[in-house]
């Protein structure tokens, strides 16, 4: 790939060297708010949150959620975009400005993003099928005379069910084989691949297309699809929130939601899902964020945005967390079982309950369209946001060669296709057992969580946290609290680090729907897709040591340093930072 980088971009330059510096900025304030917001407000929103706060202690879990949030998600998130903001680059060059000796930082983040978008994007082929499955007279999992039905299959409908319904185990709902038997045809395991399930190669491409079509243009498309793609979730929410209230039994699904406990507070895993779920759905140490901030006009206020877009996401969270219990509620009344049975998480939430719930309501097509629109359109923002985070530091790291013209769209176009062809593995017979390899070892919590651990000593040992909010003043006009100085320092990095060894020290090995054991060559796969990004940030390091002159000490400040265009900009800027200590003083070996 970098052979193929390197031929790439020794093509003859086809814009003029001033078009080259001219980046590009968001066309409106509007176009940065909603492109942030379809970012971090996405499937961990609705699949995730809910079932998390339910299984936590209810509203007691908020005082762990809240904790992390402003201790860690809050910090990280206004770190992030301040300094895409302030560097005017991407995830990449951000930190070779900043400090050149953890670049990999940002090479680590992309390669978590690249995995990201071969994986969940499957989630969008799988949403489409049920989708289109929703314009028929009579919804396919609502009846078993199909061709995937077995002999044992049972229509849940209004009537009395004692058996745990949702485990596919001892159960053979309509619901269940439609999704077990129609959708994943899943196999007996990962070692059985199995065909290419063809219908959802097609609805995979065509979630590849709407991505290229939405970054194709760079931050013009992106900015332009996301009027649409994070307004109309919004108001499919509202809409489900509505039905859901009006239902018989919805206060009771949001008494589950809701009614606190606080014996759970004493159980260290209920701290660990809040931690992991603030992570999860603020999209932060993914270089997202970072891209996004990059294409602001320098004196935007960042900082009072990044508040409201904290305080949306977490909003979202609560509100989809009220929308799907009332109708849970409602489905737990009518069938005559506890809520515990009919409460699920991540995929099963939406591809076997709520499905379900839908066949309980009148006009059950309208419903699942209007449910799996939205999912589409969550999963669709996350999808092209993460796919324009990989163009902007690769074009940030080439401009003068595949920022502008053909070559960028060339360039674009050769990534989906090959994620695209990497993903027809996730849409075999045994995809749904890659993807949770993808999900537990890539994008989970040990990942993001060192990743978080070293941001914050970037910025707040060696760049200067007093440094960094000068930089933030001289954006905004006034520096921001003090609280996020000593977390940067502190508080974030301690945090991560107790909770980083907290999750290390009660490792379990991975298993698939809590039975199916993967085989060694599975878990060693895993591992590596984890490694391979996380050790760009030691080699990186070993590079750029080895490419410097003078002692190994001199070499680990010269390398240190900020960048010299970005000391000029604070020169320039009159920046009070000019006034702190270098950042190679603040270095601790």
């Amino acid at each position: 790939m970098a052979d193929f980088l390197g031929r790439f971009c020794h093509l003859p330059p086809k814009v003029s060297s001033q078009k080259v510096t001219e980046r590009g900025k968001w066309g409106s304030k509007k176009e940065f708010i909603l492109s942030v917001a379809g970012a971090i407000i996405g499937l961990g929103n609705v699949w995730r949150f809910p079932y998390l706060c339910y299984k936590n202690g209810g509203g007691a879990f908020f005082i762990p959620y809240i904790l992390f949030l402003v201790a860690c998600g809050i910090p990280l998130f206004i770190l992030e975009v301040s300094l895409g903001q302030y560097t005017s680059q991407g995830g990449i060059m951000c930190w070779r400005k900043v400090c050149p000796l953890l670049e990999g930082i940002g090479y680590a983040s992309q390669m978590i993003i690249f995995y990201g978008c071969i994986s969940y994007i499957v989630i969008l082929a799988w949403a489409f099928l049920y989708l289109f499955a929703s314009f028929t007279d009579e919804l396919p999992w609502a009846t078993c005379n199909n061709t995937w039905n077995t002999d044992s299959c049972l229509v849940l409908n209004n009537y009395n069910i004692t058996a745990n319904w949702t485990s596919p185990v001892n159960a053979s709902s309509s619901i269940l084989e439609f999704w077990h038997r129609r959708v994943l045809n899943i196999s007996t395991g990962i070692d059985a691949l199995g065909n290419i399930q063809q219908d959802l190669a097609l609805y995979l491409l065509l979630a590849w297309a709407l991505c290229y079509f939405c970054v194709w243009k760079g931050v013009r498309s992106t900015g332009k699809a996301t009027y649409f793609t994070a307004t109309f979730p919004f108001v499919m929410l509202v809409v489900l929130l509505i039905r859901g209230m009006t239902l018989p039994g919805a206060l009771h699904g949001i008494k589950y939601y809701l009614y606190p406990n606080p014996m759970r507070l004493f159980d260290p895993q209920v701290w660990m899902d809040a931690g992991t779920q603030v992570f999860y759905s603020y999209a932060i140490c993914l270089g997202c964020l970072t891209t996004l901030g990059s294409y602001n006009k320098y004196n935007n206020n960042c900082y009072r945005d990044s508040f409201y877009l904290c305080l949306l996401n977490s909003g979202t969270s609560f509100v989809s967390g009220m929308a799907i219990f009332s109708i849970l509620g409602y489905m737990s009344q009518q069938q005559g079982v506890d809520i515990a049975s009919v409460a699920d998480s991540g995929p099963g939430l939406v591809f076997i309950v709520y499905p379900q719930a839908v066949t309980l309501l009148p006009f059950p097509q309208v419903w699942s369209a209007c449910f799996f629109i939205m999912i589409i359109l969550l999963g669709i923002d996350g999808q092209f946001v993460g796919l324009e985070s990989v163009m902007t530091s690769l074009s940030d790291t080439y401009p003068s060669q595949i920022r502008y013209g053909y070559r960028r769209e060339l360039l674009l176009l050769l990534i989906c296709a090959v994620c695209y062809v990497l993903g027809l593995f996730l849409v075999s017979q045994a995809g749904a057992y890659i993807l949770q390899i993808f999900d537990h070892y890539v994008c989970s919590g040990p990942t993001l969580l060192l990743m978080a651990i070293l941001q914050s000593v970037v910025i707040g040992w060696i760049y200067g946290a007093d440094r960094f909010c000068d930089n933030i003043q001289d954006m905004i006009g006034y520096k921001p609290i003090s609280l996020l100085k000593y977390c940067w320092m502190y508080v974030t990095p301690v945090i991560c680090s107790g909770t980083l060894v907290f999750m290390l020290l009660k490792y379990t090995p991975m298993k698939f729907n809590k039975s199916y054991v993967y085989p060694g060559w599975a878990y060693l796969i895993g591992w590596f897709l984890a490694m391979s990004s996380l050790m760009m940030i030691p080699v990186t390091m070993v590079c750029k040591l080895a490419k410097g002159k003078g002692t190994l000490w001199q070499r680990i400040k010269s390398c240190s340093q900020p960048a010299d265009d970005l000391a000029v900009k604070t020169q320039k800027n009159g920046s009070a930072s000019l006034h702190a200590p270098d950042a190679a003083h603040n270095l601790k070996v």
